[in-house]
């Protein structure tokens, strides 16, 4: 907290006056449902104190602002030097404009000053508030006509041909210049023509999209039960039933309420419009209780269906799966302004039932089958129009040259349009990626200017100004998202903007409680420590009359913020402070860290790194059902490999008596990990001798596979017989040690030397398995990916990968690799965000 702020605690009563009287709603405030009582996360504590780690970090988030605040006017003052020329032009600016609010005389004339920049702002008069729609989702089309980012002379560099650091010979340019193959790689990120204008192709085919197999009845012997008694369904009511019938082994799903409720709602619905359900004896059956209703009969129906399935050869399966590659090849990839480009969700989504996320309200409804007369396609005028299924055609065709997307149409759950769009690794995604992580980067230059502001607004004579200059301290400091006002049927999840009375506690000093449904509906709690004047305007804007189910900031919308964060640079909005904070910590660490040891400790460094960021920006997530099992595994596959230490050093004493006298290390080194005990030692080793017995077997199966596939003879069951013989042998080693506590040397030629190694082997995979099983625990409440893969500028993972010399491999998959082959591609260790 700055001194002024210090000061500012005990302020005039001129800041305690109550915010207008409230309007009164049109509507009652509907009774939401709180999230359940859990225990406050505990994310990232350390072993040996119980201070979460976020408290920890915000001391070095203090110093990171600082050294961003430098940064900033380093960066304008660079720029001022420039020749005038090569200065980027900005928008409606006004002489002050790049004058900090802090050094203005008063706060009056601040006032006036945003007043002047956005008059609607500063009327003292309640606004209404209207949905602010996140258009991440939409085509460019919509949103292009509102977004027309500037031109900068800046970009129009010479292209690079340097990989990696390297200048490419001469001959290989010639060469590339000369064939034109339709593969070869096209770095559009060095390519100075590829601008954002608004046309963003002229010449598109596509083969359209893939749609889901008709529906295929039941068997006759397979129905749904109605109070004990097998009932007929029409075909269409028959699939919905399938649709709950199937899932049975998701009681996540099926025994959720809600669920249960709309599910049988729409089933009814269904039922009514086919002619509803009869008995054997063609008589017509009211089904009105869910309760009534077993669909176990088409649950064991599936479940044989999967299981059959998965029992398929694996010739079969790679049989099947060619066929279907086969069917699907064309709609894989489109001609995108003569150039082929891969296609990502071609495939019309199935009809189904409705999951949603966390405590959505329209859970378990009926997802209707898409049909073609629903489907919007998008293709070049002069293209071939892909042709809609025998006996249907298309909704419309379209040749818009400003949107991105190849096909849509309307789901029926929640009416939003559904896109099938290029592929995350194609150019048109990754520009969009690229230019998303360089917007975070130009905040760079802005980022000082605007904590100042907002830290004088806070005082700000106009409380809408006031509200707007709390909710940017909230965005900024603690990662909370802008947030949407949300329709009656939309799960009740908000934002900063859209924070009600009841998802605010204040505890004198200056904690702040936050307790809501965030994002996905998870919930987001956070106990954090404020400015003494953001605690005071927040115990304003709850004055009475507020109660319950009353918007704190109810005179501030996320466009009404965004439309003011835009006046500091083009495109800014609140969101983009999310992506500039985890960027910008993430590139501090990396400057600052010196990551050695082995490629484990490595990539533990990056994960801590990465968790500081995900603590940071808030990106938790629930911890998954399988946790404790998964790290009970992992504790047993390390107890595993000290078994195996303790077997090599028994065998060292085998070959070598004295040794146990004679080692520096001492006799305590060859006696049994504490760890271990003779109770789990018995039932390790017998898990050791039934994984080799599977091994075998898998084996066996295998290589007949493979013979009966060449034509050959299929091995007899004796010469698995005769394999397995090897496991039993196993289990009789076990027993002898067991009985004698000696072990025999192993191996070829055992020398005291050759196990010494061994050892030294076994202590490198327990180091690796430890950091792991660390890693993982200390994960298990954040959501690394969420930071990694959307917040993190992709080039800093490359930079922390050269710099330390540690494959990309192993912190993106093939497919983020695919996505970000942008930024593997285009800098070096020595980049900076």
């Amino acid at each position: 907290m700055s001194k002024g702020n210090a000061r500012d605690a005990s302020s005039s009563d001129s800041d305690e006056v109550p915010l207008v009287t409230k309007n009164a709603r049109g509507k009652a405030v509907a009774a939401g449902k709180k999230p359940p009582n859990i225990k406050q996360t505990s994310i990232g504590e350390s072993e040996d104190s119980e201070v979460p780690l976020q408290e920890k970090l915000a001391k070095e988030k203090a110093v990171i602002e600082q050294r961003a605040a430098k940064e900033a006017k380093a960066i304008r003052k660079d720029e001022a030097k420039a020749p005038a020329k090569k200065r980027s032009k900005k928008p409606d600016s006004d002489d002050d404009d790049d004058e900090p609010l802090v050094k203005k005389k008063s706060l009056k004339a601040q006032a006036n000053r945003v007043s002047k920049a956005t008059p609607k702002q500063a009327k003292v008069t309640k606004a209404v508030k209207q949905e602010d729609s996140d258009d991440d989702d939409k085509p460019l089309t919509k949103s292009s006509s509102a977004r027309k980012p500037k031109d900068t002379k800046a970009t129009q560099s010479k292209v690079k041909t340097e990989v990696k650091g390297k200048s490419l010979k001469k001959e290989d340019i010639e060469q590339d210049q000369e064939v034109e193959d339709e593969e070869e790689e096209y770095r559009w990120w060095e390519d100075p023509t590829k601008g954002d204008g608004t046309t963003k192709w002229t010449t598109l085919e596509h083969a359209g999209v893939v749609f889901p197999p008709p529906y295929e009845p039941l068997p006759r012997n397979v129905k749904l039960l109605y109070d004990g008694k097998p009932v007929t369904l029409a075909p269409e009511a028959e699939e919905v039933a399938t649709f709950f019938g199937s899932m049975l082994n998701s009681t996540h799903n099926v025994e959720n309420p809600t669920f249960q409720k709309n599910f049988f709602a729409d089933f009814q619905e269904i039922l009514k419009k086919t002619g509803g359900a009869k008995d054997r004896d063609g008589s017509k059956v009211e089904i009105k209780e869910f309760v009534k209703c077993d669909f176990k009969p088409i649950f064991e129906y599936f479940d044989a269906q999967r299981a059959e399935k998965k029992a398929l050869p694996a010739a079969e399966k790679k049989k099947l799966k060619a066929e279907k590659d086969a069917v699907e090849a064309p709609f894989m990839y489109c001609m995108w302004d003569g150039r082929k480009q891969k296609v990502g969700n071609f495939r019309v989504e199935p009809p189904g039932l409705f999951r949603g996320r966390g405590e959505h309200p329209k859970t378990g409804r009926v997802k209707a089958r898409v049909k073609p007369e629903q489907i919007t396609i998008n293709i070049g005028k002069e293209a071939n129009v892909p042709a809609a299924p025998e006996g249907h055609r298309w909704k419309e065709v379209k040749h818009d040259q400003e949107g991105t997307w190849l096909a849509m149409w309307q789901e029926n759950i929640n009416n939003a349009y559904k896109y099938v769009m290029l592929a995350a690794n194609s150019d048109v995604k990754g520009q969009s990626d690229y230019k998303k992580f360089e917007k975070a980067r130009e905040l760079k230059k802005h980022i000082d200017r605007i904590r100042e502001d907002y830290t004088l607004e806070l005082k700000d004579e106009v409380m809408a100004n006031r509200q707007r200059a709390t909710a940017v301290y909230l965005i900024d400091k603690f990662a909370l998202r802008a947030g949407n006002e949300k329709g009656d049927e939309e799960a009740d999840t908000v934002g900063c903007c859209s924070l009600k009375f009841e998802h605010v506690t204040l505890k004198p000093p200056n904690t702040v409680i936050f307790d809501f449904l965030g994002k996905d509906s998870i919930r987001f709690y956070d106990e954090v420590e404020v400015d003494m004047q953001v605690f005071k305007n927040l115990k304003i804007f709850k004055k009475a009359p507020k109660a319950d189910g009353d918007e704190i900031f109810d005179r501030l919308t996320t466009g009404s913020l965004n439309k003011h964060l835009s006046n500091y640079m083009p495109g800014l909005t609140a969101k983009v402070f999310r992506t500039y904070n985890a960027s910008y910590t993430m590139s501090t660490l990396l400057r600052d860290m010196k990551s050695e040891g082995s490629m484990a400790e490595k990539i533990k460094d990056y994960n801590d790194a990465n968790r500081k960021v995900a603590i940071i920006c808030n990106h938790k997530r629930t911890v998954t059902a399988g946790h404790g099992a998964q790290m009970e595994k992992l504790g047993d596959r390390i107890k595993g490999l000290k078994y195996q230490k303790w077997r090599v050093k028994q065998m060292m004493l085998e070959l070598e008596p004295k040794l146990k006298k004679k080692d520096k290390r001492g006799a305590q080194f060859y006696e049994l990990d504490e760890d271990l005990d003779q109770e789990w030692i018995k039932e390790h080793q017998t898990y050791l001798v039934e994984e080799q017995r599977q091994k075998i077997e898998k084996k066996f199966a295998k290589d007949n596979e493979k013979r009966k596939a060449e034509g050959e003879k299929e091995m007899k069951h004796k010469e698995l017989e005769e394999r397995l013989e090897v496991a039993d042998e196993l289990a009789q080693k076990f027993k002898r040690e067991n009985k004698s506590g000696k072990v025999a040397a192993e191996g070829r030629g055992p020398t005291v030397e050759k196990l010494e190694q061994q050892l030294d082997k076994l202590d490198q995979r327990i180091s690796n398995m430890s950091f792991q099983a660390e890693d993982k625990e200390n994960n298990k409440e954040v959501a690394l990916g969420t930071s990694k893969i959307n917040y993190i500028d992709p080039r800093l993972t490359v930079v922390f990968s050269k710099k330390f010399n540690v494959p990309i491999e192993k912190f993106f998959s093939k497919t983020l690799r695919e996505k970000f082959d942008w930024a593997v591609k285009s800098v070096d260790e020595d980049w900076e965000f």
